[in-house]
């Protein structure tokens, strides 16, 4: 394609990774919240949370005009329709943050679990290395950290298996503090479910390379790994 259609598509990347920015910087502060009891903080990560939607809809905007106005050949084609559907995944990553945010308005610092909240800080911190080394290796279309971006989700659904069996644990010995570890198994949940989208664009990554669509996520390719990982531990 010409000159014009490379500066449009290096626009629109640049578009996404600020998108990507954006949602690293909103787990943070948002489980950061969640763990200081910060309400103040969480209020502003949800005052904050539509700024990844309008950001979305305009790389939709921009995406689509550039498809219309240049026509793009397949390989290009595909980069575009690659970055349409992993901004897909980087708004969900926001919309977790919200939620994470939520829970810990809800959550008082006297129901806290320091042990948990360590967990939960140490899932946060995997998420957004992931999360910053798969941006970068979309400047590259670099199909070999996708892969590897892909495997380190393991950490993140060890850590998600080991505190939801320990929480439930106990649930079983206290049930008045129902409330509170159901709030823990929520935000556990909502960071185990960014690391697969996480995955996901991994494996647009791999699409835009290649044009091969692949299941990256090792949970899914096989289930039965991170309890046979947790029995090798033990």
């Amino acid at each position: 394609m010409g000159a014009i259609f490379d500066d449009e598509l290096k626009r629109l990347r640049g578009r996404f990774m600020e998108m990507g920015i954006d949602a690293s910087e909103q787990i943070y502060q948002a489980t950061k919240a969640f763990n200081e009891k910060d309400v103040q903080l969480a209020r502003q990560v949800l005052e904050n949370d539509h700024q990844l939607n309008d950001e979305e809809i305009q790389l939709e905007k921009q995406a689509l005009k550039l498809m219309a106005l240049q026509q793009p050949v397949a390989t290009d084609f595909r980069k575009i329709i690659s970055i349409l559907k992993a901004s897909s995944d980087v708004e969900r990553l926001g919309d977790y943050a919200a939620h994470i945010a939520r829970a810990g308005i809800r959550l008082s610092a006297d129901e806290a679990d320091e042990q948990v909240e360590k967990q939960i800080e140490k899932m946060m911190m995997i998420v957004r290395q992931m999360l910053e080394k798969v941006m970068d290796a979309y400047v590259y279309t670099d199909e070999q950290k996708a892969y590897e971006v892909a495997n380190e989700d393991l950490q993140v659904d060890l850590i998600y298996v080991q505190q939801q069996d320990a929480i439930m644990d106990a649930l079983v010995k206290s049930r008045e503090d129902v409330k509170s570890y159901g709030t823990y198994l929520s935000v556990i949940r909502y960071l185990e479910r960014a690391g697969d989208h996480i995955v996901n664009l991994a494996e647009w990554i791999i699409y835009s390379g290649s044009g091969k669509l692949v299941e990256l996520n090792p949970g899914k390719a096989d289930p039965a790994m991170v309890k046979r990982k947790l029995k090798e531990e033990n």
